[in-house]
């Protein structure tokens, strides 16, 4: 019999609104000089159709023993609204007003290549490319570097298209 440990909860999607949720992982102090010191990892979910809303529920797989750091992005039709929660326990603690953020855009009107995506040792990383449309991420295509001896990402965009990127740093790396 297998058991799942972990934590969920709730929220709900209001019309033409698909959220997504992320973890935010500290790399730990042995692999801090090779590798970022922030990752992000996206939680699973299930959803139920209520009507014009859509009820998902997420799971933190590996819930720390004190409280975990989380990202929330709402995705509209034309917007982005990012939100941070803290996941403390059993209660969960969502920021009433979004983040402001500072970012840049990913658009061309060429295929390109975004690439030399770091990797930690567990192949997580630290930046995350979403497709605003249908909110999947944009998969790299891992490759090793030889010259630095590290796991890299590659990732593919399609010209005339927009996408959401995200990376999590501390306000003194900037």
């Amino acid at each position: 019999m297998q058991m799942w440990q972990g934590k969920h909860f709730s929220i709900t999607d209001p019309k033409d609104v698909r959220t997504v949720i992320y973890q935010i992982n500290e790399t730990e102090k042995e692999f801090l000089k090779d590798s970022p010191k922030y990752t992000v990892q996206r939680l699973d979910f299930t959803e139920e159709l209520r009507g014009e809303v859509t009820r998902k529920t997420f799971y933190v797989d590996n819930p720390s023993d004190d409280e975990d750091q989380l990202v929330i992005l709402s995705f509209g039709k034309d917007r982005v609204v990012v939100n941070t929660a803290v996941l403390n326990g059993d209660r969960i603690y969502i920021t009433k007003k979004p983040l402001p953020l500072k970012f840049n855009s990913l658009y061309s009107e060429e295929e390109i290549e975004l690439k030399d995506f770091k990797y930690t040792p567990n192949l997580k990383r630290p930046i995350c490319i979403i497709d605003p449309e249908t909110t999947e991420e944009i998969k790299p295509k891992l490759y090793f570097d030889e010259k630095t001896n590290e796991v890299k990402g590659k990732c593919k965009l399609k010209p005339y298209k927009s996408y959401f990127a995200f990376e999590i740093r501390d306000k003194k790396d900037d």
